[in-house]
């Protein structure tokens, strides 16, 4: 039986790194793929771009998530049935909670997840979600792609 592997993308060089080495992975022909996308609560700061450009976010997400679909649909042979796409619009406090909360209500074994290069204190302000996923995911398996 094939694994069951959660990948939060988003529209990021960090997530296309994730699929681009997904993609040059052997992976098993009947493992099961579900790139998502977390939708946090969003900041004042993000209410200020505008409505429209807020009402189409997630139209542009969900093609983001289509053509990654379709990328190992068209290159890695793989089964459509065995990927799915998911924007996750709960508004979690933070993408961590959001990725935590759809992993466990899930049956997966995997989260493959993005991680570029931060320093310290960029890290500090910022928090580390590969990090807090190890933490509270302990009988998860965690794939951090590091990029620069």
């Amino acid at each position: 039986m094939g694994s069951n592997i959660l990948v939060p993308l988003n529209d990021t060089n960090t997530s296309r790194r994730v699929v681009d080495f997904l993609l040059n992975m052997s992976l098993c022909g009947d493992t099961r793929l579900t790139l998502i996308h977390i939708f946090r609560k969003p900041s004042s700061g993000e209410e200020l771009m505008g409505k429209k450009f807020m009402a189409e976010m997630p139209a542009r997400l969900e093609k983001m998530l289509t053509d990654a679909k379709d990328r190992f649909v068209s290159e890695k042979g793989f089964d459509s049935g065995n990927i799915s796409v998911e924007l996750v619009d709960k508004g979690h406090a933070s993408v961590t909670e959001g990725i935590i909360d759809y992993f466990k209500s899930g049956d997966f074994d995997m989260v493959v997840i993005g991680r570029k290069h931060m320093s310290k204190s960029e890290e500090f302000v910022l928090g580390d979600i590969s990090a807090k996923l190890i933490r509270n995911l302990p009988k998860a398996s965690i794939l951090v792609v590091k990029t620069e």
